[in-house]
């Protein structure tokens, strides 16, 4: 066989094998794994097809909206777009910097009931924090007044 050949084969099971695994991709169920981002308007169009869909929802925690709960009961409250809203039970313990204004990403299904339900709960921050200096002192008080979301 000539070199040509040879590419030319190669070639062609490269091809075969790429259209191979494509297909396995496919017919396996691939699209049941992916999550689909949104906001909470786009959520709420969408409301038929979100429901039980895995989805990432992405907005603020609505101020006045925290409801504080006992321990073992889902934590409540709205995220917001500026547009709509969504009710949100998160069964998930909320990040230490997790509170009412804070940009959040949570990961869940829509209930028929309109509630949306999360195991997952992130805070959207920027990387401004500064750890304390070796030796400085660390205010306890101001550190609960920023978890309170009065900054």
């Amino acid at each position: 066989m000539t070199s040509h050949g040879k590419r030319r084969a190669a070639l062609i099971g490269a091809l075969s094998a790429a259209a191979i695994v494509i297909a396995i991709m496919a017919l396996s169920g691939i699209g049941d794994n992916l999550v689909y981002s949104w906001s909470p308007s786009e959520l709420l169009a969408a409301r038929q097809k979100a429901v039980g869909a895995t989805v990432r929802l992405g907005g603020q925690v609505e101020v006045g909206s925290l409801e504080r709960v006992q321990p073992g009961e889902p934590l409540r409250f709205r995220v917001t777009d500026g547009k709509e809203s969504v009710a949100i039970l998160a069964n998930a313990v909320p990040p230490a910097m997790f509170r009412e204004g804070i940009g959040v990403v949570i990961e869940g299904t829509l209930r028929k009931d309109g509630h949306f339900e999360t195991q997952r709960l992130m805070v959207k921050h920027n990387n401004e924090y500064q750890a304390p200096e070796e030796g400085e002192m660390v205010n306890a008080k101001e550190l609960e007044r920023t978890l309170e979301g009065e900054v």
